[in-house]
């Protein structure tokens, strides 16, 4: 049914951030996920093209190249180069790998919002940002320094101060200057364009919640559910900055576009170059209507992918929406949230230094535990045991005991009475054809967990048949029965090799190879023919068994990596913030804290730092004026469950008068995060 709906396939993974190297979380979240459902494709005989690159501008680049003391250019090259590297070691095909600092993607992101421009899908604001008279240019916070308000450092940033860890804005750091000229800078109006979401709700209410409640994931639909319930706001799809595509329309000059509106057209500017390559014409594949559209992501990128980029493809008019978007949740890396910047990590270059001939079997574990629902979490004991429990006793056993008995008992030839060899046996024959149409259920919901072991069941199933057959035993009294049931196990594993050219390449090939079959491909549709005289290849292990100090050695590294991060971190910038003197229990118990759900959001006019929310505490609705625009779209934090002070003394700020306050945890580096309960409790429940 699904080969009849669609003529042909794009598939899309999210564009790796290009200011760092990338970990293996990412691996499971979007790539391993998006490269199974495109080899399955391709076995298929579908029709697909397989897109992504490198995502090059934006102000984290800018700031990345700034810590290096080197060039936004020499960033995206460094990294790209790396990043690209690892994939293509890891076996992820795709089909082309882009970049979003391409000429062609500079002009089709250009050409993408003239439309919209022309169009008059955009909305025209103006607000004041510091503005540099000597550079000409509108500065970044980054680009700003002066005297902090807390501690007086005279290098603090126009976000944050290094020294004593504070959170700010330009606008409060004493006597500010450019870091481009040194000059003070003045504010100065400033003009940007934004895509109003907002009228888009309707459409993204009946083609999201109506048309997609049956087939999208839980997770995915949930998120989405929760932003439009929250009501949709206008988002800038421009700001001021000098690296990224400039703005084209006049009067837009310093202007570039916002790296969520460019970063998610680099899928098509990425098919548009695949297209020239290869003679193919790109529209095809996004703007027809038999093209099944589908996007890998994390649960992260769900927004973008699901509610904004579909908004831009809308307005156009001219594209193809997503048909799925199977975003997967987050992989946590031995009881912690796998994170580079605090060394809590696995890069996928470390990996594949520490262990270059174990491809597949990160591909496999990874798929394993694929957080397709909720998050998971990978351990290095647990990586061990799936090799040795699974890939070498069961896959490998397999592989290795029929090539061994072929070998010893037939010197690994093939003779049989008919012309070719098949199952003989009508309860495999009726397993199979079973766990066949089992693996493309799995598949085509994207349940890759549920294919993968799938696949392994046909090996398991393997080992089963060659047990109860005991042919080392019946060679001696029946060596027809013996070659027999030798012959169906060789069936067995050309199925295997079938089935699992998605999970492990590397692994299929091996197989074919033992099997002496002459391509690198077997298709879905195509049996492996082992006739009359067939000889095979030697036998050889497919996986080997991990030690237990190999693995220690890798938990000991992840210790030590973290520790010396700290370190240094530490050292360059002993910024943790000192306790206060104590306080009676009475003092505490004075304050009521609650739980509440953030029901609106939307920024304080002429701030930059602050946000207005409605809170639901459970008592009331009430009003709160919180300072953490800088970190937070507004849209991002509806739906939000918070701990709240509601006997807070109320304070007008901004004209709003304010009646409580919300509390954030506050790290070394000036991140906020949400004190939150770590499971959902009733609005109005006290913290103590």
């Amino acid at each position: 049914m699904e080969a009849q709906k669609y003529k042909r396939y794009t598939i899309t993974a999210a564009l790796p951030y290009a200011n760092g190297p990338k970990h293996i979380g990412h691996l499971a979240g979007a790539y391993i996920p998006a490269d199974l459902y495109v080899r399955y494709l391709r076995l298929k005989r579908r029709d697909v093209v397989f897109v992504c690159g490198s995502d090059e501008h934006g102000t984290a680049i800018a700031n990345q190249a700034m810590k290096e003391g080197t060039t936004p250019r020499a960033i995206i090259d460094k990294y790209h180069e790396l990043i690209k590297y690892c994939f293509n070691k890891l076996n992820i095909s795709f089909n082309i790998y882009h970049r979003t600092s391409e000429p062609l993607h500079h002009e089709t992101a250009q050409e993408f919002f003239k439309i919209l421009n022309d169009k008059g899908d955009f909305e025209e604001r103006e607000s004041e940002q510091y503005f540099d008279e000597q550079a000409g240019v509108f500065l970044a916070d980054r680009y700003i320094v002066g005297t902090c308000p807390v501690c007086s450092n005279d290098n603090a940033y126009g976000d944050q101060c290094e020294k004593c860890g504070s959170s700010l804005s330009p606008e409060e750091l004493i006597d500010p200057r450019s870091t481009l000229s040194g000059n003070k800078p003045v504010l100065k109006p400033t003009k940007h364009w934004y895509l109003p979401l907002n009228k888009y709700e309707s459409w993204l209410r009946e083609w999201i919640l109506e048309g997609h409640a049956a087939d999208w994931k839980t997770n995915v639909y949930g998120q989405c559910k929760s932003w439009i319930d929250g009501g949709l706001h206008p988002r800038a799809v421009t700001r001021d900055l000098d690296w990224g595509i400039k703005v084209p329309v006049e009067g837009a000059d310093g202007k570039v576009l916002y790296v969520w509106f460019d970063a998610p057209i680099g899928y098509i500017s990425a098919t548009k170059q695949w297209a020239l390559d290869n003679g193919q014409d790109w529209k095809s594949y996004w703007q027809d209507q038999e093209t099944k559209l589908v996007h890998f992501i994390g649960k992260d990128n769900i927004v973008f992918h699901c509610i904004v980029f579909p908004a831009m493809l809308k307005a156009h008019g001219e594209f193809i929406l997503p048909e799925n978007v199977p975003a997967n949740e987050f992989m946590n890396l031995e009881g912690d949230k796998m994170s580079t910047s605090r060394g809590w990590s696995i890069e996928m270059h470390e990996y594949l230094e520490d262990f270059p001939n174990r491809v597949d079997e990160l591909r496999y574990y990874l798929t394993a535990i694929a957080p397709e629902t909720s998050d998971s979490e990978f351990t290095w004991k647990d990586y061990q045991a799936r090799v040795n429990n699974e890939l070498v006793a069961i896959l490998g056993n397999l592989v290795n005991r029929v090539m061994i008995l072929m070998h010893k008992f037939f010197e690994g030839k093939i003779e049989t009475t008919g012309a070719a060899i098949t199952l003989t046996d009508a309860n495999l024959k009726a397993e199979l054809d079973r766990l066949y149409d089992e693996l493309e259920q799995s598949f085509e919901s994207y349940k890759f967990r549920q294919a993968q072991q799938t696949a392994m069941e046909i090996a398991r199933l393997g080992n089963r048949y060659l047990t109860e057959q005991e042919p080392w035993k019946t060679i001696k009294t029946n060596p027809e029965g013996a070659r027999e049931a030798l012959h169906n196990c060789l069936v067995l594993m050309g199925h295997i090799a079938t089935c699992i050219q998605p999970f492990m390449p590397g692994t299929a090939q091996k197989i074919l190879n033992m099997l002496n079959w002459s391509g690198d491909t077997v298709y879905f549709d195509e049996e492996l023919v082992f006739e009359n005289g067939h000889q095979l290849n030697a036998a050889s292990l497919l996986f080997e068994k991990l030690e237990d100090e190999v693995i220690e050695r890798q938990v000991q590294k992840l210790i030590a990596k973290k520790a010396a991060l700290e370190t240094a971190v530490e050292e360059a910038a002993p910024n943790l913030v000192p306790a206060k003197s104590n306080i009676s229990y009475e003092q505490f118990a004075a304050m009521d804290i609650r739980t509440g759900t953030i029901l609106t959001a939307e920024k304080v006019a002429k701030t930059k730092k602050l946000l207005k929310l409605t809170i639901d505490t459970g008592l009331d609705q009430r009003t709160v004026v919180s300072g953490i625009a800088e970190y937070f779209e507004p849209e991002t934090v509806i739906g939000k469950q918070v701990s709240i002070l509601v006997n807070l003394e109320p304070r007008e700020i901004k004209g709003i008068l304010s009646q409580g306050m919300i509390l954030m945890a506050e790290n070394a580096e000036g991140k906020l995060t949400f004190v939150s309960p770590g499971e959902g409790m009733h609005n109005g429940s006290v913290v103590r």
